[in-house]
């Protein structure tokens, strides 16, 4: 059985590199349907975007750690630390889809939580008038049968299973 302290080699290495850039891919997706296709993100999909934000730093760590050589128990540590973290946001994402299927009740206070609003010279009266935020019961698009939160539990049982495996493997 593989330990923590079992020497890390080139296998996780890559697994680091990989989840790096796998992670940033779906929170830069999330962020480009924000800012390009203009869907407006409620409060549970921002914070399924946590996970990625904290982990995509975190698996460039593990990709140093074991480039360097450093400990083997750090870059070991590291990777299961992501799978945790996808864990988590497999979490967040089944969660969120329930409360779309409408399975069981989401956070009262779920509206969209946005940056500066362009008012395009009227009041800002007025243009709270036409904005009308996303409710988390809603599913914005659905793409196969799945809302961005059912993509989202695919991608983070996926990258969970990914970074488990190289926390764990030998080599």
């Amino acid at each position: 059985m593989t330990t923590l302290a079992s020497p890390t080699g080139r296998s996780q290495t890559l697994t680091a590199l990989f989840l790096a850039v796998a992670m940033a891919v779906v929170v830069g997706t999330a962020l480009g349907f924000q800012h390009i296709g203009g869907y407006m993100p409620c409060k549970l999909c921002l914070e399924q975007r946590t996970p990625y934000y904290v982990g995509v730093p975190l698996m460039a760590l593990a990709a140093l750690s074991s480039a360097m050589h450093w400990p083997a128990w750090m870059t070991r540590a590291l990777l299961a630390l992501g799978g945790l973290l996808m864990l988590y946001g497999l979490y967040l994402g089944a969660f969120h889809a329930g409360v779309e299927w409408r399975w069981w009740a989401g956070p009262t206070d779920c509206a969209a939580v946005s940056g500066t609003i362009d008012t395009g010279g009227k009041g800002l009266l007025d243009v709270l008038n036409e904005v009308v935020p996303p409710r988390c019961e809603d599913a914005a698009l659905r793409v196969l049968g799945l809302s961005f939160a059912g993509w989202n539990v695919l991608a983070s049982a996926f990258l969970a299973v990914v970074a488990l495996r190289g926390a764990f493997r030998k080599g």
